[in-house]
């Protein structure tokens, strides 16, 4: 699941962000960064956001869009599943109860960390792999299923590397479900409030997002691409597109998580889920 910076697009020069730039950034050094972020990070995030997401629990999005209610993956039983950016694994252990064989993997040994903990606190155990997205430890056509709620993608330079992956270790036939930051929100400051409510950025500007410490390497990277980019990354890398899903905000959900609020979810987009489809011999 996303961090709550998913999305933030402030420039170095604005006062209440210092150490923000927007600059080019290798994959190592995009790795270094989010696994070192998410390590440090993953003891507060599950404290502010783990009863959201629940332990045993698939959550698409802070829209609180469940895989219970959408069944963007069809039916999984019997499945073999791969959630890549697992995170504490909840969606996981949720495959798991509905009869899939999933296997979660992560950068972050932190977040790892958890879901083993929440395995034992369950009692439902799913495989956990440390593991970059960008180079999958599995033999061709592994997994029926692959999926990740906010995992991996936004956090990697080269992301069409990692859809060309996620086909490799894909059966024929089978689905790749993510969702990302709905990418028009690149336009906006990262504010759930009437800040947010004004297009201060190019939709077409591509820069990451970068926090930096005082000697200029970077301690946290979010990339950004645009709708039509995601479609040509699936398509270029095999895929087929199925569906493009936008969720709407529900009623009575008043929750704001980071850049998400009730406020801009009522007028626009917060989160896109990109369902796709590896076509079968």
């Amino acid at each position: 699941m996303t961090d709550d910076r998913a999305g933030a697009v402030p420039y170095a020069d604005d006062a209440d962000s210092p150490g923000v730039v927007r600059r080019p950034v290798t994959d190592a050094d995009a790795r270094w960064a989010n696994r070192g972020w998410w390590d440090a990070d993953a003891d507060d995030y599950q404290a502010e956001h783990g009863t959201f997401l629940g332990d045993v629990d698939f959550v698409w999005c802070p829209e609180g869009l469940r895989e219970a209610d959408a069944r963007l993956l069809g039916d999984v039983a019997g499945r073999r599943v791969l959630e890549v950016g697992a995170g504490a694994a909840a969606a996981a252990r949720w495959l798991a109860t509905q009869g899939a064989r999933p296997v979660a993997l992560d950068l972050s040994a932190g977040m790892l960390r958890h879901a083993a903990t929440a395995a034992g606190r369950t009692g439902v155990r799913v495989p956990l792999v440390q593991a970059d997205a960008l180079a999958l430890p599995f033999v061709d056509a592994t997994f029926d299923t692959a999926c990740t709620a906010f995992g991996a993608i936004p956090f990697v330079a080269d992301s069409a590397a990692v859809m060309r992956e996620v086909c490799r270790v894909l059966r024929p036939g089978g689905r790749w479900v993510f969702s990302v930051t709905h990418p028009m929100r690149w336009i906006f400051l990262d504010d759930p409030g009437q800040g947010g409510l004004t297009a201060v950025h190019s939709y077409f500007d591509r820069s990451p997002y970068v926090e930096q410490d005082t000697t200029g390497a970077a301690t946290y990277v979010e990339q950004h691409r645009t709708l039509g980019d995601r479609v040509r990354e699936l398509v270029t890398a095999g895929f087929r597109l199925v569906d493009l899903v936008e969720p709407e905000w529900p009623q009575g959900h008043e929750a704001i998580w980071g850049q998400w609020s009730p406020l801009r979810g009522r007028l626009f987009p917060g989160t896109a889920i990109f369902v796709a489809e590896k076509p079968a011999d």
